[in-house]
């Protein structure tokens, strides 16, 4: 049934047409020792969040409710409802960007203001429309940096997600290029003295992640020092965008290039998809730039439009000077995201990552207490690794038995990380949910 809302002007008309004085006259059938004269006895209203956390208490008394802690790039964050509404409007139903802006400017504009959103986060002054995935975007990111630098070797740390890495390799595998990884030190961050050594005079790029895989984040102004004096460009991957609501921006600390998946702004885990990634960057690398770029200009009244720009076909005549083979945006989820954003606005950002930071030292504080170890010590966003003191495929039933997914097991990228979870606590992660973990982390223990 849909609502249909009415002014008090037009109320006043019904009741007019009534017959009526006010609103109450239409009650005057119902006895008066039955009206209802005092507010009803409810209960303090909920937030949005509270809310539904408590319609999930209620549904799990039809299904059991699964705890997962999983993180590692796709995270569990909270999404305002009217997203779903929002973005499901009829105006919006379409997946490919629109190449004829006189019949296209509702869906150009919200891909302008993704654009614009993403500069702001990522301090950087140019944004593509988006790309199809945060490792994706990546290996665009890479291709892109070896076209400016006109460098064959990357150097790429070896605290980037592994499938991201994987990727790069995968596209990268024909182009003439060197992909070389540089290991982490005992903080779980890249050795500045050692990757020093390494920034010979062939590296074109090197490649980072921040909060890296490991949950930590990289002192990234001193990397970017280093870079800049072998002239080496640095490209910065972020797989948790959230946390730059709270954490020095890239682009103030010196990147070059800023990319990454932008799920943790009002878009579901979906199981692993469908996502978006972004590419951002400075303006004298716009040439440079991969997939698709909406401008902002005015017509021949003065008002104000919005157009596809520099490359607006991505049939390229010369194939080798195309910037990439991306044909699209993702259109429908970068939608979610300059929804997503609209709403939150900046505080309400810097509130959401500042409630990650919280949860995940309240954590922290309980599972130090327990014959646990927890590794790489140091500034991070709302990811740990825990290393448990028994394999954990010894006690994994003990979890599930329990409904709790703990974190992501690490022995299968890195055998030396035996043992250790990857644990993600969110701003959706309430204090009980948190306990639960660290008693089941005891138990285990």
């Amino acid at each position: 049934m849909r609502y249909l809302s009415t002014s008090s002007e037009q109320q006043a008309h019904m009741l007019k047409a009534l017959g009526l004085h006010s609103a109450e006259d239409l009650l005057t059938s119902i006895p008066e020792t039955i009206r209802l004269r005092s507010p009803l006895d409810l209960p303090p209203a909920l937030s949005e969040p509270e809310l539904l956390a408590r319609f999930a208490e209620l549904e799990a008394g039809n299904a059991p409710r699964i705890l997962s802690f999983l993180g590692a790039g796709v995270n569990q964050h909270f999404i305002p409802l009217v997203i779903d509404s929002l973005c499901s409007r009829g105006e919006f139903l379409t997946s490919y960007t629109p190449y004829q802006a006189e019949i296209s400017q509702g869906t150009l504009q919200a891909v302008f203001e993704f654009q614009t959103f993403i500069c702001q986060l990522t301090g950087m002054e140019i944004s593509n429309a988006s790309m199809y995935d945060g490792s994706s975007a990546l290996a665009e990111g890479v291709l892109m940096a070896r076209r400016i630098s006109r460098r064959r070797r990357v150097l790429v740390a070896g605290t980037v997600h592994p499938e991201y890495r994987a990727v790069v390799d995968t596209v990268t595998r024909h182009q003439d290029l060197t992909i070389q990884t540089v290991d982490h030190g005992g903080d779980g961050r890249l050795d500045p003295a050692e990757l020093e050594t390494r920034l010979g005079e062939d590296v074109g790029a090197l490649v980072v992640q921040s909060p890296n895989f490991l949950g930590n984040l990289e002192s990234l102004d001193v990397l970017a020092d280093l870079c800049r004096q072998k002239g080496v460009l640095l490209v910065v991957n972020i797989a948790e965008l959230l946390s730059l609501g709270i954490v020095r921006s890239p682009g103030s600390a010196g990147a070059d290039i800023v990319c990454g998946e932008a799920q943790s702004l009002g878009i579901s885990p979906g199981f692993g998809g469908p996502h978006v990634g972004f590419l951002a960057t400075r303006e004298k690398f716009v040439r440079n730039l991969p997939g698709r770029l909406v401008g902002q200009t005015v017509d021949r009244h003065g008002q104000r439009g919005y157009v596809l720009t520099l490359a607006t076909r991505e049939q390229h005549i010369r194939r080798e000077k195309a910037t990439s083979n991306i044909c699209t945006n993702q259109n429908l989820t970068a939608l979610m995201v300059t929804l997503f954003c609209s709403l939150l606005g900046r505080k309400g950002l810097r509130e959401l990552a500042i409630q990650n930071v919280s949860k995940v030292q309240y954590g922290l504080a309980a599972l130090r207490k327990l014959p646990v170890e927890i590794l790489f010590e140091g500034p991070r966003f709302n990811e740990f690794v825990l290393r448990l003191n028994r394999p954990y495929e010894e006690v994994a039933e003990r979890f599930h038995a329990a409904g709790v997914v703990p974190g992501l097991p690490l022995g299968q990228y890195d055998p030396r990380l035996g043992n250790a979870l990857l644990v993600s606590i969110t701003e959706t992660k309430s204090k009980q949910d948190i306990d639960r973990l660290v008693e089941l982390v005891k138990a285990a223990a």
